[in-house]
């Protein structure tokens, strides 16, 4: 009965369930219905992504990384305080809501948490 559910519109949650003609999610408990309210849904409460102190973050901005995080394949990784460019934001995998180009290290994701608006 698990066929490809969608991720929580609310918190990105990959572990969705359904309970009789809604999806369910565990971790926030928003309940929706993907049939019927999936856009009309969507335009009422957008998404709203904001960084590691609250602000809200739009496609475009430029952001600044606000702790070092390790990279795999890279000794040094991203360091605090690294200037990101024109993010785009997106639902992804695993919280990670940011893709953006990194100078030095090229296409990735980041989590919001983890960058501030600058």
């Amino acid at each position: 009965m698990m066929e490809n559910l969608p991720p929580c519109p609310k918190c990105s949650c990959e572990y969705t369930y359904e309970m009789n003609s809604l999806v369910v999610c565990p971790e926030c408990a928003h309940e929706w219905d993907p049939e019927s309210g999936a856009e009309s849904e969507g335009a009422v409460a957008e998404r709203v992504v904001k960084d590691a102190v609250g602000n809200v973050l739009q496609d475009g901005d430029t952001v600044v990384v606000v702790k070092t995080l390790k990279v795999k394949g890279s000794p040094t990784g991203i360091k605090a305080g690294t200037k990101v460019r024109n993010i785009r934001l997106i639902d992804g995998v695993d919280g990670h809501d940011i893709d953006c180009k990194v100078e030095g290290f090229g296409a990735m994701q980041l989590k919001s948490g983890v960058v501030k608006k600058g």
